[in-house]
């Protein structure tokens, strides 16, 4: 008996090394192209397809945070001139002179601003134009490689089926539940649905936060910021993970493996022991993640870190709590 059961296993082995490996092996070649520097040519046509896609449209958003900075810094300008003129006023000791330079600085600042806003709102309407076909770009490269994936997982599950059925050797009550429990898993598993949930979480689908005018008068409302999420031009998902860094089934390369959301370590250790920066709030902010800080301008929180290079800061609140901001809501103290 112990020959016989021996047999068996020997037979198991030689299914799974000279068919599910050679058919896995097989598809990886031809599915994953190396190229000479390093990486996988189907990662590299994807990353250039985005950033194709990104780079009209990138540009004009450059442009777009240009002209609001220069409108917002005239603002500034016209209602300082204002309080210096209003101050100036009520002093005895000033000159007509001194009277009328400070009217012609108010003057040329209210130009200033009706200039800068002109030419703000025009770029605004220019990357309004630009976002349709920014939108349909990006959805084609996306949809490709969502084709890439569905190929991937159908496979995956044609090959998963193999190998249950190569390892069920018996079909006694000791292994039937595990294997029936098994069979049931894969067979749930649905290529369309994990699509679906991809494309609405971190694609076309997802939510999104267009550029809007924003009037620089006393506190606003928001700030601009370019669509969340890896589909957009840049968000919190290149923080934690690359949208196409490896596209093969290795363990270490596999952008989803994330030991830190499953008992990691925590990334604000080291910051929270040290004092910081004190900072005031802008704008208002609502965190929209578990690991952002939400906070009302005018309060003040103190900085832990250097803005990184998609413009956020560790933080933390007066009441403890640690998480990251938008770099541009808060100025130093």
């Amino acid at each position: 008996e112990a020959d016989k059961v021996s047999e068996l296993h020997q037979e198991v082995k030689n299914s799974l090394l000279n068919d599910d490996f050679e058919k896995v092996k097989n598809w990886q070649k031809d599915a994953y192209h190396k190229q000479i520097m390093g990486g996988f040519k189907e990662a590299k046509e994807a990353e250039d397809g985005f950033r194709k896609a990104q780079k009209p449209w990138a540009k004009k958003l450059k442009e777009l945070e240009t002209a609001k900075k220069a409108y917002h810094l005239a603002c500034k300008e016209e209602k300082l001139a204002m309080t210096r003129e209003a101050n100036s006023k009520a002093e005895q000791s000033n000159t007509p002179e001194q009277q009328k330079k400070l009217q012609d600085k108010v003057e040329k600042c209210k130009q200033d601003v009706q200039k800068t806003q002109e030419k703000y709102e025009k770029v605004l309407d220019e990357l309004n134009k630009c976002t349709p076909q920014y939108i349909e770009s990006m959805e084609q490269v996306f949809e490709q490689c969502q084709q890439f994936e569905e190929k991937r997982l159908n496979f995956l599950k044609e090959v998963l089926l193999d190998i249950k059925r190569h390892l069920n050797l018996a079909e006694s009550s000791s292994y039937a539940n595990v294997y029936r429990e098994l069979e049931q898993t894969i067979r749930l598993s649905d290529a369309q649905e994990d699509l679906r949930w991809f494309r609405s979480t971190s694609g076309p689908g997802m939510a999104m936060n267009w550029p809007q005018f924003e009037v620089r008068l006393g506190t606003p409302a928001g700030a601009l910021a370019a669509p969340r999420g890896g589909w957009a031009l840049r968000d919190r998902h290149e923080r934690g993970q690359t949208y196409s860094a490896e596209w093969s089934d290795d363990e270490g390369s596999n952008s989803f493996n994330t030991s830190e959301a499953n008992g990691g370590t925590n990334p604000f250790d080291e910051e929270s022991a040290g004092k910081g920066v004190r900072v005031r709030a802008l704008y208002d902010y609502d965190g929209q993640e578990q690991d952002e800080l939400s906070f009302k301008a005018g309060d003040e929180l103190t900085k832990l870190g250097e803005e990184d290079e998609q413009g956020w800061c560790k933080g933390r609140l007066d009441n403890g709590q640690l998480g990251l901001y938008p770099a541009n809501y808060v100025e130093a103290i």
